[in-house]
């Protein structure tokens, strides 16, 4: 059968057990020839089942988990020789799922076929491991670099267990593991990392973008013993890993090696990062001499899926939002010249460029950008930084979910009366293969001042108020946050169904509210991605007789006192969007109503639970469609 129907053709029986006994650093010729037969065999398993993702249209990631299978068959192999070790073979970048998926199939918690269905909706195997959801998986990574920490806990909590960590040269980047290394030593835990140092991350090479970087230097100051080979080579591999086992204390093995090795499309560059393109997995895995069936039949037959719904309300045209982000700034930039550009503006990357819009600004103003590693803390408070100068302003980018690790160089920020906009992409739910720990859903965590000071929260619709609102704000003062979604978004059309709204005669005015429609039953309030949906599912009522109207709130976190006092006055107000519902615009605009004593029906809907996995599943999924709509705004109304 073709497709994902298909038997897994990769005979994941031939793996062969190993035990290794640490005390032995030196392979003999029949263990070493088991290992490479185990590395090669799960390696050609990661190539085929990732590229399935490449094949469905949910990216994924291939290379760094095919970079570690050395480590993780050495592990297996150590685990299965004593007890001596915690068998939990943690990982800080949870990019590298696909070897928690391989594993959870190896011990039989997964058959093997259902690896086809890599990071599919609703497949349990979403892009980032998540503990309680996918048979088998021991641990949920959460966010890149954050599992050390973590991990030294467990160390402290089995005292009499050697306890593993893979790493990388990308999570090694974050400030937390900086901290657990501190800990680690002063603690003296039986912590031993295995770091895969491919000098890959996604916006380019550390070595190049972060100069000075060193993993060696960097662990063995802070105390570690430090092991650093080749990674290819496995008698080296093996014989760092023993004395790492044997050292009593928190150790290091660092394998260099190029990313995805022996991968002829995509080894050594930034494309390896990513999830394998599907002709290069044919290409690999006939090379490798498997006969072109085994890859051909199954990942030529599977294909991208979409929840086919026609919106009415705006345009089949659609843009990407967190693109225009950058491109706004370009028009912004082209009207200074390339000295003031320099002097005025300084836009600091974290390894994120490609996906938050900063890309076209590298191009084309290079005199203003700051290539930077995977740092956001450190990041964010530089540019805070470049604005601390009342004429100066700094530029800060990453995903919402990140932005809950930089709340306090925020306050900080404010303190110092600082200019900083902070521009966080892939907020919300939609869209979101990389499923819950990515989610960007509480971005009014950024509202943590007093009221006696302001931030400004944007969430433009379209990519007409995107640039707008760029624009508009690019050069006050102040902090300022601006979200996009990874979806892509189309245009808001007004009532006639015709004209773009947000189009040559439109201004954009900072904490007023957007009517889109007027309406006499009550009213939708909504922003961002939601609010094409709504517009959909309001317009879908007034068609039925229902007067239902429509607001756009594109600042966030201001009340429009006139727009407001209208809403409140309505039979109802529903708000609609996808941050956390317990922390979004809808846990505030009660208050907001009942403080002026306005007391309409009042609902708000948002995300309530983890996530599907797939990419347009996950606003159903949270019951953020349109009919959803409808339906919460007919029980409202009645």
């Amino acid at each position: 059968m073709p497709g994902t129907e298909s038997a897994f053709p990769i005979d994941l029986k031939k793996y062969r057990k190993l035990a290794l006994d640490p005390s032995k650093p030196q392979l003999t010729a029949e263990q070493k020839s088991t290992l490479l037969h185990n590395i090669q065999l799960l390696r050609d398993a990661i190539v085929l089942f990732t590229a399935t993702g490449a094949a469905r249209g949910v990216s994924g990631h291939t290379g760094g988990a095919y970079d570690t299978i050395p480590e993780v068959c050495i592990l297996l192999s150590l685990f299965e020789g004593s007890e001596k070790f915690l068998p939990i073979v943690f990982d800080e970048a949870g990019h590298r799922v696909a070897t928690q998926y391989l594993l959870s199939a190896l011990e039989g918690h997964l058959p093997a076929e259902h690896l086809l269905h890599y990071r599919e909706a609703n497949s349990k195997l979403p892009g980032h491991p998540e503990l309680g959801l996918t048979p088998g998986v021991k641990f949920s990574s959460g966010r890149l670099g954050h599992m050390w920490p973590l991990v030294n806990g467990v160390a402290m909590a089995n005292k009499d267990k050697v306890v593993f960590c893979l790493g990388s040269d990308g999570s090694q980047q974050e400030g937390n593991d900086a901290e657990a290394a501190r800990l680690a030593v002063a603690q003296n835990l039986n912590v031993k990392l295995l770091i895969d140092d491919n000098d890959v991350t996604i916006a380019g090479h550390p070595s190049q973008y972060l100069k000075g970087y060193d993993l060696t230097k960097t662990l063995e100051g802070h105390g570690l013993k430090v092991y650093t080979v080749q990674g290819e080579d496995i008698d080296a591999l093996w014989g760092a890993i023993a004395s790492v086992v044997t050292y009593d204390g928190p150790a290091a093995v660092i394998a260099k090696r190029v990313m995805a090795p022996g991968v002829a499309d995509i080894e050594g560059s930034t494309h390896g990062h990513d999830v394998i393109p599907v002709k290069a997995a044919v290409k690999y895995l006939n090379a490798r001499g498997y006969p072109p069936s085994v890859s051909e039949d199954i990942l030529y037959n599977i294909k991208p899926s979409a929840v086919p719904y026609l919106y009415i309300g705006s345009t089949k045209e659609v843009g990407a939002n967190r693109v225009v982000f950058g491109e706004a700034v370009n028009l912004v930039l082209d009207r200074l010249s390339k000295e003031e550009a320099a002097k005025k503006v300084m836009v600091i990357d974290s390894d994120l460029e490609g996906s938050t819009g900063l890309k076209v600004i590298h191009q084309k103003h290079p005199e203003v950008f700051v290539p930077s590693g995977i740092m956001e803390r450190g990041n964010f408070s530089t540019a805070a930084g470049f604005g601390f100068d009342a004429d100066k302003f700094g530029v800060f980018s990453t995903f919402s979910a990140f932005l809950e690790m930089v709340i306090s160089e925020i306050t900080m920020a404010r303190l110092n009366n600082c200019n900083v906009l902070s521009h966080f992409s892939h907020s919300g739910v939609d869209e979101m293969a990389d499923n819950t720990c990515h989610f960007g859903i509480n971005s009014f965590f950024a509202d943590n001042g007093l009221s006696d000071v302001q931030s400004w929260l944007y969430f433009p619709a379209d990519p007409l108020q995107m640039v707008a609102v760029i624009k508009r704000v690019f050069f006050e003062r102040g902090i300022r946050f601006v979200f996009s979604t990874r979806s892509k978004v189309p245009y808001i059309l007004k009532e006639d169904g015709k004209t773009k709204f947000f189009g040559d005669d439109y201004e954009f005015v900072p904490g007023k509210d957007e009517t889109i429609v007027e309406g006499k039953a009550g009213y939708v309030v909504s922003f961002g991605e939601m609010l094409y949906r709504s517009w959909d599912a309001v317009l879908r009522c007034r068609q039925e007789g229902l007067d239902v109207g429509l607001i756009n709130k594109p600042t966030l976190n201001l009340v429009d006192e006139q727009t407001l006092r209208k809403i409140g006055s309505s039979p109802f107000v529903l708000v609609v969007e996808s941050l956390n519902q317990k922390t979004g615009l809808g846990s505030k605009m009660g208050t907001w109503l009942l403080e002026r004593q306005l007391t309409p029906k009042y609902g708000y809907m948002g995300t309530t639970k983890e996530g599907c996995g797939g990419l347009s599943e996950q606003i159903p999924h949270q019951n953020l469609d349109p009919q959803s709509i409808i339906m919460k705004i007919k029980q409202l109304s009645n």
